[in-house]
């Protein structure tokens, strides 16, 4: 019993760390067919591909997820970048960002997912008026005295400091590459540099009612096709 227990977890693992593959694969393949395949001119593509080796993804997918992107391998397939938007459980905007090769199953899918949790997907529009579009860049540096300051000197707007340790920087749109270029001068190592989604203002819901909606989050997260989530919390 006990062995059987070891071969189902491992497989489990494996399932999930094939997800994750996948995933960071698409991400390098739109950053490739976006920027080109040098990540050394590319700075989507040089994070996307740092991020896969931080998760130790084989090599060859990674070559091979550059090539795609690129145009220099046909396999029948074309992953586009879109994005969704939803009511979430009490009022909560929602904001998913997809890279998919099928777009007919990824929103008979997100449709599902926010039918389960209370939620509903919706129109152009119907959530994207609740956020920012902003530039953030997260980054870490063990030499960082004041993160105000160093916001200051990139030309960010805001900084906060996550949970991990590391700092997310967020501007204006056009700004992005200054920020990044400029944290990566100051002895920054950027980890994310990407346009995002910052909410206008946050939904006022309780503890109970949070908990619902981070199902939902969670879901979405998870969802293969899904890239980022976006919600007003």
């Amino acid at each position: 019993m006990g062995k059987g227990w070891k071969n189902v977890h491992k497989a489990a693992n494996a399932a999930a760390k094939g997800k994750i593959f996948t995933k960071l694969a698409r991400e390098i393949s739109v950053a490739s067919k976006l920027g080109g395949p040098d990540p050394e001119g590319n700075s989507r593509l040089k994070i996307a591909i740092e991020a896969a080796r931080k998760e130790s993804c084989p090599k060859d997918t990674i070559e091979r997820a550059i090539k795609k992107g690129a145009g220099l391998l046909d396999d029948g397939s074309i992953i586009e970048e879109l994005m969704y938007e939803g009511q979430g459980p009490f009022g909560v905007g929602v904001i998913v960002e997809c890279q998919t090769d099928n777009k007919n199953r990824t929103v008979s899918e997100l449709r599902n997912i926010f039918k389960r949790h209370g939620g509903s997907l919706g129109e152009t529009n119907s959530a994207a008026w609740m956020f920012d579009r902003v530039s953030l860049v997260s980054g870490v540096n063990a030499n960082v005295k004041d993160a105000e300051e160093e916001a200051i000197e990139a030309g960010a707007n805001e900084v906060e400091k996550n949970d991990d340790g590391s700092y997310s920087f967020y501007g204006a749109p056009s700004d992005l590459d200054t920020i990044r270029t400029t944290l990566s001068s100051r002895g920054w190592t950027v980890e994310e540099a990407q346009l995002s989604f910052l909410p206008k203002n946050k939904a006022d819901i309780n503890a109970e009612q949070m908990t619902q909606v981070q199902e939902l989050l969670q879901e979405l997260d998870e969802f293969d096709d899904s890239h980022r989530v976006h919600a007003t919390l």
